[in-house]
């Protein structure tokens, strides 16, 4: 337990699982409240039954702008206040450069993309009314280098990374830091299809194939070693609390060298 977040209200979308619960956890355990979000009701209650009484669920589905202006609203509402929103709520997508469809790029963008730009709208004004906040946006390697994702993932991932560098220089005049972080190979469901395949899964079964995810990424960095939720939490908590004031604009690449195994392609 520590106090690097004390008396701080804080939302975290999809938080059922993988990097958001991760976050969500480490978030109170450092003295914040924490609002959970996602599309599983019963996986999201039951993390906030475990994280305490500083844990809430609310159903959410990030690529329904009521849903999130309702999920920013009804925060603030219940608590007063809003010092921390970490969009991080995402998944993969489908679609090749020589097969992609007006519906892939339809899901894509309001899943990855939208879901942050609208997340930071309607963060303003609570933030502002609160003499500022921290927004942090979690997007991926493969939007700086080629090969980590598909092409329409990886696309909307820059999009992503680049939208929080010039929202934080709109935003830092109002005390408002608005930072990202860029995970690498990380261990979560979103190898599998998403949180939402993962919750259709017994838990048995996440976990062999997790085990054996671990194994095959530990040999995708120089470290050799597998990247967990856990690490991309704490680059989370160091960017949401004082220990960040002076970043702003900045996407923290947490991947333990793996972007510069791969070279651009020329």
């Amino acid at each position: 337990m520590s106090d690097r977040l004390q008396d701080k209200v804080a939302i975290v979308t999809g938080g059922t699982s993988g990097i958001g619960e991760a976050t969500a956890e480490l978030f109170i355990a450092s003295g914040a409240t924490v609002v959970l979000t996602g599309r599983s009701e019963e996986k999201g209650q039951a993390i906030a039954d475990r994280l305490g009484d500083r844990a809430f669920y609310m159903r959410a589905d990030v690529s329904k702008e009521e849903d999130i202006k309702t999920t920013v609203s009804q925060t603030v509402e219940r608590f007063g206040k809003l010092d921390i929103l970490f969009n991080n709520a995402g998944g993969p997508t489908a679609g090749n450069v020589d097969d992609i469809s007006a519906s892939d790029i339809n899901y894509g963008v309001d899943l990855l993309l939208s879901s942050v730009i609208l997340g930071i709208r309607y963060a303003i004004e609570p933030m502002k009314a609160n003499g500022g906040g921290v927004i942090i946006n979690n997007t991926s390697i493969a939007g700086i280098r080629y090969g980590q994702g598909n092409i329409l993932y990886a696309a909307l991932k820059a999009g992503v990374t680049h939208y929080t560098k010039m929202a934080g220089v709109d935003l830092g005049p109002l005390g408002i830091r608005v930072n990202c972080i860029s995970p690498g190979a990380i261990a979560t469901p979103i190898f599998w299809g998403g949180s939402a395949v993962a919750n259709t899964k017994s838990d048995e079964s996440n976990a062999r194939k997790l085990e054996k995810l671990k194994a095959n990424l530990a040999n995708a960095t120089p470290l050799q070693k597998t990247g967990l939720p856990e690490d991309i939490a704490q680059a989370a908590l160091f960017l949401a609390s004082d220990e960040g004031r002076f970043i702003n604009s900045h996407d923290l690449v947490v991947d333990g060298g793996r972007t510069s195994m791969f070279a651009e392609p020329h």
